[in-house]
């Protein structure tokens, strides 16, 4: 089965050959993985690897005097002196060992406390400043060998990122009805986006990324009552669109979510990530026996501690745990690391997770 075949195989539940292998990385990783394979670009170094990649093709942002961003809030920034996110939040670049990092700065809708006061906010994104154009030539490179997902887009980060994580939490309890407000045109806007780019790129994505953190490494950081008041309604018309258009709801939360997955699949979410089974209540074994028959899981692979800092046959075990439970019969898993692959991990470590899985999954 070529790549492109194998995801979308899994993805529907038909029969497979193998377990598909996907990898998430870091910029740096990317580079060292193109000098291994002595390639040019990313897409040469997944068919090197034997990937079966969903290719990213996310939007930018054009900023004016702050800079080209990625619509990936804080990330894809193909300009260097990028200040602000696409939704005003101020960017900082950090520099931690071979790593470099986009963080956010002060919140800029601090200060804007009322419903009434979101219309003077000068940094609500412009549709027409987003550029639908390169990324649809992308996706058509892409789409000859590999599934695509796009856009990426967030209710509950982009909030937290507008506010201040604190000031957002405090919102929950104090001003519900500023937090729908917001959230109503964080959803309008991402949501005409999204209409835009299925229509220019009809027939070529196959999944789109939402991405709503809800959780941390030990509990949810948003009580099942706010998600369900805030956020569940929102989730659910976006599946609903989203399924209309003929793609995959992709859902990123990490951390401790058990709680909450089965009301987040209730809304239509087709694949779930990036199940970090290092957190409470994210056992492998029990999350495939009470979810699997219901979505298809996507990540597993450890890269906190196993794959930065393991052995190759570390990392081999690992691979062999999650085939064994999140991929029991050869469906419903599309093994990948647990979450953007760091600079400084072993390229022997990344070349033992995909070998694995292509020997045993």
């Amino acid at each position: 089965m070529t790549p492109k075949r194998r995801i979308l195989a899994t993805l529907n539940r038909e029969p497979v050959d193998r377990t598909p292998v996907d990898l998430w990385h870091t910029p740096e990783v990317g580079a060292a993985l193109r000098q291994h394979f002595g390639v040019a670009d990313d897409l040469a170094a997944y068919r090197a690897l034997g990937l079966d990649k969903i290719v990213w093709a996310f939007l930018d942002y054009d900023g004016g005097d702050t800079g080209r961003v990625g619509t990936l809030a804080g990330a894809g920034a193909d300009d260097p002196a990028a200040t602000r996110t696409m939704w005003g939040v101020p960017l900082r670049t950090i520099q931690a060992g071979a790593a470099q990092y986009a963080e956010f700065g002060a919140a800029p809708l601090l200060g804007y406390d009322t419903p009434g006061s979101l219309d003077d906010y000068p940094w609500w994104p412009q549709l027409d400043r987003v550029d639908y154009n390169s990324a649809v030539r992308y996706v058509l490179r892409a789409a000859q060998d590999f599934a695509v997902i796009g856009p990426w887009v967030s209710f509950f980060e982009i909030y937290c990122q507008l506010r201040g994580l604190e000031q957002a939490m405090m919102d929950l309890v104090e001003s519900p009805e500023y937090v729908e407000a917001t959230l109503d045109r964080i959803e309008a806007i991402q949501t005409e986006m999204m209409k835009r780019y299925f229509t220019r790129a009809r027939g070529c994505l196959d999944l789109v990324f939402v991405s709503d953190d809800i959780a941390g490494q030990r509990s949810l950081l948003i009580s099942p009552a706010m998600w369900r008041q805030h956020l569940e309604p929102r989730l659910k018309r976006w599946c609903d669109l989203i399924h209309a258009h003929g793609l995959k709801v992709f859902y990123h939360t990490d951390g401790a979510a058990r709680p909450l997955i089965g009301p987040i699949l209730d809304c239509g979410v087709d694949v779930l990530n990036p199940i970090q089974h290092a957190c409470p209540g994210m056992d492998l074994a029990e999350l495939k026996k009470e979810f699997g028959h219901r979505v298809i899981f996507h990540g597993a692979v450890d890269n906190q501690t196993v794959l930065p800092r393991g052995t190759a046959d570390e990392v081999r075990a690992e691979v062999r745990e999650c085939l064994r439970t999140l991929g029991a019969g050869r469906e419903g898993f599309i093994c990948c690391s647990c979450h953007n692959t760091q600079a400084g991990t072993p390229v022997e470590n990344i070349l033992a997770m995909v070998e694995t899985v292509h020997a045993c999954g």
